[in-house]
């Protein structure tokens, strides 16, 4: 109980000494209206709103209203700027796997020719004429 008591006192102090200090009023954000914020100029003005109309824009604008052609604009942009990096990741995946695949195949042709050149070199008689021979006069 008495670990309660301490941890309360320190607490307590804590609390206290905080807001005393003179850091404690410099630390809160100004009132826009005190300090004389200046309204946005240029293409910031259409994007942010004043609160009235914030607090409105929801009730204004019902589900079934129709958009404006700006907001249908701007949507069909984000959704093409999306399908365009899918479309640019998707052909980065591909090219990756295409190269991976080719290393692949290479890697296995490699191995085989090497295979088939021991073996016909293990089994030659020497009676007949090399195999790369035939195939250079054909």
């Amino acid at each position: 109980m008495s670990w309660n008591c301490g941890t309360f006192v320190v607490l307590l102090t804590v609390l206290v000494a905080l807001s005393l200090s003179p850091e404690a009023e410099c630390a809160a954000v100004p009132n826009s209206s005190q300090t004389g914020a200046k309204e946005p100029q240029g293409p910031l003005r259409r994007i942010f709103m004043k609160e009235a109309d914030a607090s409105n824009f929801f009730r204004r604008r019902s589900r079934r209203a129709v958009k404006s052609p700006d907001e249908v604009n701007a949507e069909q942009r984000q959704v093409l700027a999306a399908d365009e990096r899918r479309r640019e990741f998707h052909e980065e995946k591909r090219n990756e796997f295409e190269s991976y695949v080719e290393e692949v195949d290479d890697e296995q042709n490699e191995r085989s020719r090497e295979s088939t050149e021991q073996w016909r070199e293990f089994h030659y008689d020497g009676m007949h004429p090399p195999y790369e021979y035939n195939r250079q006069t054909i």
